[in-house]
């Protein structure tokens, strides 16, 4: 299956939302736990990364259905780190690169905007995506940098840029 990635669209906003839950729901990550699938803006993510220094991307087949997307955004009380956002991919977006491009697409993003870190928090539930991000040169921190609402994500790693 041929995918590319392309800047979120408004009629995007519905596609993307209902891929982060259902892979939320596919790893038992639930909404009273204070995962992505329980923010708030998750029905109007183009709003959201519509501003100077955030920016999402979607992962389309070539009928334009989305099948994942990824995000960056300035992590509140530190202007030079951007925390990756919103990473998901359906199951048959999957194994086949699309994470490791969209990982490279945040990062070059990152520093045209002025980063020079990027933050994540994850979950241990989600092993493959933990597996690429130390391939790729995230390290693991002891402790959160800031509030970001995902209190149960216990996985904290930065990866300079």
């Amino acid at each position: 299956m041929t995918l590319y990635i392309r800047p979120i669209q408004p009629q995007d906003n519905p596609h993307i939302a209902q891929v982060i839950r259902e892979v939320s729901a596919e790893f038992g990550l639930t909404a009273d736990k204070g995962y992505s699938v329980a923010d708030p803006t998750l029905d109007s993510l183009f709003e959201v990364y519509d501003h100077k220094k955030s920016q999402y991307w979607v992962l389309v087949d070539a009928q334009e259905n989305v099948v994942g997307g990824a995000g960056i955004a300035p992590l509140a009380g530190k202007p030079e780190v951007c925390e990756l956002q919103k990473m998901y991919l359906s199951p048959q977006a999957r194994n086949q690169g699309y994470a490791e491009e969209l990982l490279h697409l945040c990062f070059d993003k990152a520093k045209v905007l002025g980063f020079n870190q990027c933050y994540l928090e994850s979950t241990a539930e989600l092993k493959a995506a933990l597996r690429l991000y130390e391939k790729i040169g995230f390290i693991h921190l002891d402790a959160p940098w800031g509030d970001t609402g995902h209190s149960d994500c216990e996985v904290i790693m930065v990866r300079s840029l």
